[in-house]
């Protein structure tokens, strides 16, 4: 409601919808983005409703697929499938296609979320069902709420946001019982070196969530981590107050 000398509207609702002679500077308003993040939330949720329970799996767009990388995210496609997984990335190059192609060659379910980028390719070919997001918050609900495990590849600053993203989250209880495995020891043994020593000793995090995250090189180690985690959530009772807040 406007009142006193902000109420200056002379025409009616239906008559700003129907009148298509007006400037067309509302489809940049900040309302009207509201319902485009809107759409998104329900298009995903919507997509994604009736997905099999999923690992995300996270790498560089830049990895060659003559590379060992890209055959290790080939190889873990491969293996989430025959567990039972859907594979969900971010449906781009790179590790992402290489997670997607395993996964489909294996007679598994491939899923790509993609983010509107001006400078990276569309979803990659090996995706069975992509959805193609403008926003990262939104695209970033979907990984988590449609996941049961994170696993990244070596990666750049993408990959980095998408992992401490979900580190907070589980650190802060924000989700309950969700694995975080880093793949490829010899990539992330700086990282955890500087979390150890920097963070750990300074009194920034404690040896517990130092703990959240798993580091491995083998395939079949991540699908025991995550099986074993899938295991301990069915036997353990939510406690009130730690429920997913999805």
């Amino acid at each position: 409601m406007l009142r006193r000398d902000r109420k200056t509207e002379s025409s009616t609702t239906d008559q700003r919808l129907l009148d298509q002679r007006g400037p067309s500077d509302w489809v940049h308003t900040d309302p009207w983005r509201v319902l485009r993040i809107q759409s998104e939330f329900v298009e995903g949720f919507g997509a994604l409703a009736e997905v099999p329970r999923a690992v995300t799996v996270f790498g560089s767009a830049r990895t060659h697929v003559d590379s060992a990388e890209y055959a290790s995210g080939q190889a873990l496609g491969a293996a989430l499938a025959a567990a039972g997984y859907a594979v969900i990335t971010g449906g781009g190059p790179g590790v992402m296609e290489a997670a997607n192609r395993g996964a489909s060659e294996a007679g598994g379910f491939s899923i790509g979320l993609g983010i509107e980028l001006p400078f990276e390719q569309g979803l990659n070919e090996w995706v069975d069902l992509g959805i193609n997001f403008r926003y990262f918050f939104a695209r970033k609900t979907m990984f988590v709420k449609y996941s049961q495990a994170f696993v990244c590849l070596p990666g750049g600053f993408g990959t980095l946001d998408e992992l401490f993203e979900a580190l907070t989250l589980v650190q802060t209880r924000k989700v309950t019982r969700f694995p975080i495995v880093l793949f490829g020891t010899e990539f992330w043994a700086g990282l955890i070196d500087w979390i150890k020593t920097s963070l750990l000793t300074s009194g920034k995090v404690s040896a517990a969530d130092v703990e959240l995250l798993h580091v491995t090189d083998s395939v079949e180690e991540v699908i025991r981590i995550i099986s074993d985690s899938e295991l301990a959530s069915a036997e353990v009772d939510v406690e009130p107050g730690t429920e997913d807040l999805w």
